[in-house]
């Protein structure tokens, strides 16, 4: 068994046994011990299921997808050179939010560095600080104490992207130089085994020269360092605070325990003002206009809080900062929940306390009239009450009425994939608050890059575990940014996924923004139309399309299975003129109230 392919079959091993489930390829020489080792495992007795890709980045994003939903750690492997590069928009994305990566990317050996050798590049901590922990592999060799290392390499990896090692979860880099040859000889491919246990010199042939231990891992299916689970910042402690009436519950993406914080907000009689994708939207104390109460400066400054509580990563409006900066200018005490080891957001640097939860002494009798709330509460009620008024006028799907009857649309158990730009913010204006539905985005870095594919990857974890149906809703430049993760082989797993595009022809968000006063240069290169029919891409990929204008066809038009897409036109001007509607006739409802 030559060297290559005896590393690429233990450390496979290894990662199995430490749980790894979800792996994508992307083709490539160099990588092929791995390749082949990884295709050993699979099928429908394997351990795992394999995902391939023929663009690195798509299959970053994928697996950055598979691991989100499924909170562990997914596997991507790429070969070396320009290959590894791609995969570095999804490693900031994880970086940012949490995800638990793990990058293999096959290298040349020593000898062929610097060299002007073909496709090779320096990928020495090629992703710089934004992996938790790097690690340059070592050429593979025969020689004692290669089974130890390889193992244990495994299980360090896996702990570093978990956090289980101690720190906050997220993408791990191991870089493997592999010398030639890279597949197996023709006696490895006579006796090599098909899956469950790892190969040993006796299963391998006895005519392998050179080969000096057993290549067993620990007994039983051990991993070969057992880690005790995963970090939490519970090492901050819970932090103890009197009740006060005039509290609120600021909710971003990612908040830990989510549900939990939702229940202590109501008994508490705090307003619970939440993003779409931290999970806090549900209860009755969870607002669903809350960024027009933020917007209008009136209110704000009649409802100073003596008290924020934060979680995850707020910061999807200027509202909600500007909010927090108010607040922290009237002596209002600011504590932040961290979202793991040494990670917690704090846009506004306003945050006075830092926990891991807290813990309320002196509520109030349960039922006790929560005053401080139900006078948020009216005013979310009167803004929602003149946003649909609007919405439901037209007879036609505009941007914001999608995002509120496609959240309203899905039942329970399924999940809803937002693009970072103006999706989820429609979404977070709109969106009535449930706790059925699962809202997922990529917040960290909140990029427009894969987000195809993250849907795809996030659908399949989300499905696998038994989830229900699947959307994303995406915009036309993000879904012609990853047109690749549309293309996929017909043995590839697929998702039930539908890809819901807001379709203006070109970036809409900047028609709400101060480019926006300057039509000279603005529809060049803010506005960039393009011209694309999504019919067409879909008809190149071999999906299912549908063009969507009526309100009232939506819910059939999310029906079916597979991959499929349904593309809403829309139009830039006239959404940015709609929004502020929206926005002027909320405000007026709030100020009604007097």
């Amino acid at each position: 068994m030559n060297p290559s392919t005896a590393f690429a079959t233990v450390f496979v091993d290894e990662l199995i046994r430490c749980g790894l489930r979800e792996v994508v390829v992307a083709p490539g020489s160099r990588s092929a011990p791995l390749a082949m080792a990884l295709h050993d495992r699979c099928g429908p007795d394997g351990p795992l299921r394999l995902h391939v890709r023929i663009d690195e980045r798509t299959a970053a994003f994928l697996a950055l997808g598979l691991a989100k939903a499924s909170g562990r750690p997914a596997a991507v492997l790429c070969t070396s050179g320009t290959a590894a590069a791609n995969f570095h928009p999804a490693v900031i994305e994880a970086d940012e939010s949490g995800v638990p990566l793990l990058l293999l990317t096959a290298d040349r050996p020593p000898e062929l560095r610097g060299t002007g050798a073909n496709q090779t590049i320096d990928q020495f901590q090629l992703y710089g600080a934004a992996v938790r922990w790097f690690a340059d592999a070592g050429v593979p060799e025969a020689r004692p104490g290669m089974n130890a290392y390889w193992r244990s390499l495994a299980c360090r990896g896996w702990a570093a992207a978990s956090g289980a090692a101690g720190g906050f979860p997220g993408p791990v880099q191991v870089n493997i130089p592999l010398r030639d040859p890279l597949v197996p000889g023709p006696a490895d491919r006579r006796s090599a085994p098909g899956g469950g246990e790892p190969p040993r010199p006796g299963l391998l042939g006895d005519d392998q020269p050179g080969w000096v231990e057993s290549l067993d891992g620990r007994p039983g299916g051990a991993p070969w360092t057992r880690l005790a689970g995963p970090a939490s910042p519970e090492r901050l402690g819970t932090l103890e605070l009197p009740w006060t009436e005039r509290g609120v519950v600021l909710a971003g993406d990612g908040a830990v325990d989510a549900a939990t914080l939702a229940a202590l907000a109501e008994r508490a009689g705090w307003p619970v003002l939440a993003e779409p994708s931290s999970g806090a939207r549900q209860g009755s104390a969870a607002l669903t206009a809350y960024q027009y109460l933020l917007d209008d400066p009136k209110f704000t400054a009649a409802h100073p809080p003596d008290l924020v509580i934060s979680a995850g990563r707020p910061g999807l409006s200027r509202g909600q900062l500007g909010f927090l900066r108010q607040a922290a200018g009237h002596g209002a005490r600011q504590v932040v929940l961290a979202q793991g080891p040494g990670r917690w957001a704090d846009p506004a640097r306003t945050a006075t306390d830092l926990a891991a939860r807290i813990q309320l002494r002196g509520l109030p009798p349960a039922g006790q009239p929560a005053r401080w709330l139900r006078r948020w509460q009216q005013a979310d009620e009167a803004a929602r009450g003149a946003l649909d008024a609007i919405l439901d006028a037209g007879p036609e799907l505009t941007e914001p009425r999608l995002a509120r009857d496609l959240a309203a649309a899905l039942p329970d158990g399924a999940l809803l994939w937002a693009a970072s730009s103006l999706p989820i913010r429609d979404l977070d204006r709109q969106m009535a608050g449930r706790a059925g539905l699962r809202v997922l985005a990529s917040r960290g870095a909140s990029g427009i890059d894969g987000l195809i594919s993250a849907a795809s990857g996030a659908a399949l974890a989300h499905q696998a575990a038994g989830g229900g149906p699947a959307v994303a809703l995406l915009g036309d430049l993000a879904m012609l940014h990853d047109a690749p993760g549309l293309f996929a082989g017909p043995a590839e797993p697929r998702p039930d996924l539908v890809i819901v595009v807001a379709s203006n022809d070109g970036g809409g968000i900047f028609s709400t923004l101060e480019p926006a006063d300057f039509p000279d240069s603005f529809e060049r290169v803010f506005g960039t139309p393009h011209g694309a029919r999504l019919s067409a891409l879909a008809a190149a990929a071999g999906l299912p399309y549908r063009s969507l204008r009526d309100p009232a066809e939506l819910p059939a038009a999310l029906s079916g299975s597979g991959l499929r897409i349904v593309e809403v036109p829309a139009g830039r001007a006239e959404g940015a003129a709609l929004r502020h509607r929206l926005h002027e006739a909320a405000v007026a409802a709030i100020r009604g109230l007097g």
